[in-house]
């Protein structure tokens, strides 16, 4: 969210339902200049759609792209994204790091303050990241994130040590020392992340269960506070935040927000002026690439299919998995369904997400295709898969989103499947967002369609989804040697970096001959933007859009 988020990489695409923090958005709306302008006789109001309900808003508990967009733009950590995803200042002032790149001390700011008027200290960032590790919370993203990364938060998660172990202190309320289990390069990115927010101890204990379930029951230090919001909620504002520490640059006083989850739906509402934003299905891209509102944008989220090997028996054969990840025309899913630019993926690293550290190119063309379309090699591996299974049929459940172009994609892939594997018999069940998130929580499916954007900028990022038992595994994948090295890439080999992505090149590897997902696409985006949003920033990872230096323009 991540992801997650990244990213797990956008959601207000109709069809883009998903487990993880990630990005995407449109070239139109980021065009404006870098600075805010100053356009204090035009009603800074923007109207935006959101694809469904916001499922969590508890930093320690969120996964997904929506809780990260919303957590982002009402909170924030040590330091936010910028433009071209600069970090920028955030609670943090400034930080010193140790020569052995151990040791991380952050000078907070002393005007910073929640919405209820009390100060950001310390302390909020040392409870918020003993809560995320701390096993009785039940936070997928902290173990996750932490892991690793924050010295002992392993050991912690998994109850072998005490949360005051943790590798984080404040001196005083304004000075925060981190101590990472290893020197991690991208810890700075790591800390505009929604799992690294602070949090109002004594507010969030007084709320108990209760705390981040509604409007009420939230406490804001970013640039806005949400309103008019529960976990239900179809419809709810974003305010500017007068008490945020940096309000003078804020310039957007309220961000209007309706779930839909219909396309031409989203379009009819564009045209009638009522939001300013709307995705456009593939049927619609033809009927509005010329106009002028028009645009296509290309991110860093790519989408695949979760198989579980804990439920289904037949999944958890390999040939079977194999036969599955080459039974699907990606090319005509992308072109037809789609139809937004978004490209055909053979692997899990997005093309042009990272180049390979010894100038050698992108890291997706390194690594080059690893699963295509092949109706010959998937049948092979089916019939090989059916006789070590000793059936000549097999029967799986499907699960996918609840929009339209969602049961359109999900419908698409089941009838390939089936057309392209004799004796495959696949089940719908096509449910919302939030119900997703559940069963996959609970690995109660036996294929998904899902995907993932980067929380920060590094092959880790996605290929540590799949250690194993691992907070965004879910599906049960397990290989000692995929673990090892990965775990190299964070110890032994941390201050390494040509050597980190040789084992990333080699893990990625490792993932896709034990068939362990099904890639499909990178995303695209089509939009209708209006030219009235001013200065947007699009992030590579973490919220999908970062509105504090955002601004409404007058009409041309």
């Amino acid at each position: 969210m991540k992801r997650k988020f990244t990213w797990l990489l956008s959601l207000t695409l109709v069809l883009s339902v998903f487990l993880a923090a990630c990005s995407g958005g449109d070239d139109k709306a980021s065009e404006g200049s870098d600075k805010p302008a100053e356009n204090t006789d035009v009603e800074q109001v923007l109207n935006l759609i959101n694809g469904d309900a916001i499922p969590s808003m508890d930093p320690s508990m969120a996964t997904d792209e929506y809780g990260f967009q919303f957590l982002g733009a009402t909170m924030e950590g040590l330091y936010r994204l910028g433009e071209d995803a600069k970090v920028e200042k955030g609670i943090a002032e400034s930080h010193e790091v140790s020569t052995d790149g151990l040791t991380w001390t952050f000078k907070l700011r002393e005007d910073a303050k929640w919405s209820n008027g009390d100060p950001v200290t310390a302390n909020d960032f040392v409870y918020a990241w003993q809560r995320a590790v701390n096993p009785d919370t039940g936070s997928e993203y902290g173990p996750y994130m932490m892991g690793g990364v924050i010295k002992n938060a392993t050991e912690i998660s998994k109850g072998e040590k005490k949360l005051e172990e943790l590798g984080v202190k404040a001196d005083g309320d304004y000075t925060l020392v981190v101590e990472l289990a290893n020197p991690t390069p991208y810890f700075e990115s790591l800390t505009t992340f929604g799992t690294f927010l602070p949090l109002n101890q004594k507010f969030v204990e007084e709320k108990g269960d209760a705390f981040a379930t509604s409007s009420e029951n939230l406490l804001a230090n970013g640039p806005f506070v949400l309103e008019n919001w529960e976990s239900t909620a179809q419809k709810w504002n974003l305010a500017k935040n007068d008490t945020y520490w940096d309000a003078g640059t804020v310039k957007l006083e309220k961000i209007n927000y309706v779930v839909v989850k219909d396309a031409q739906t989203m379009v009819d509402l564009y045209e009638k002026g009522e939001v300013d934003r709307a995705s456009l299905s593939s049927d619609l891209v033809d009927q509005y690439s010329s106009d002028e509102d028009y645009t296509i944008k290309a991110d860093n989220s790519v989408f695949y299919m979760k198989i579980n090997q804990t439920r289904n028996e037949a999944l958890a054969n390999t040939n079977i998995r194999a036969a599955i990840s080459r039974a699907f025309d990606k090319q005509a899913l992308v072109d037809t369904i789609l139809n937004n630019g978004s490209l055909v993926a053979n692997g899990l690293i997005p093309a042009e997400f990272t180049p390979m550290p010894d100038g050698s190119g992108d890291f997706r063309e390194v690594s080059g295709d690893l699963v295509t379309y092949d109706t010959a090699a998937a049948k092979e591996f089916w019939e090989k898969g059916l006789q070590e299974l000793g059936v000549d049929s097999v029967e799986i459940e499907f699960l996918g989103g609840d929009t339209d172009v969602s049961k359109t994609m999900n419908e698409y892939l089941a009838n390939q499947l089936q057309t392209n594997l004799p004796g495959l018999k696949v089940t719908l069940k096509q449910v919302p967002f939030e119900q997703r998130l559940d069963l996959d929580t609970k690995q109660d499916y036996d294929l998904q369609l899902s995907g993932w954007g980067p929380d920060y900028l590094d092959p880790y990022t996605f290929l540590s989804l799949w250690i194993t038992d691992g907070g965004n595994n879910k599906m049960g994948y397990s290989n000692a040697d995929y673990d090892k090295l990965l775990e190299e890439t964070t110890t032994t080999l941390a201050t390494d970096n040509e050597a980190r992505y040789q084992n990333f090149l080699e893990a990625e590897k490792i993932l896709f001959e034990d068939a362990a997902i099904a890639p499909v696409y990178q995303r695209a985006g089509a939009f209708l933007s209006s030219p009235k949003i001013q200065g947007l920033i699009e992030n590579p990872f973490g919220p999908t859009y970062e509105y504090k230096w955002t601004s409404v323009g007058a009409a041309e």
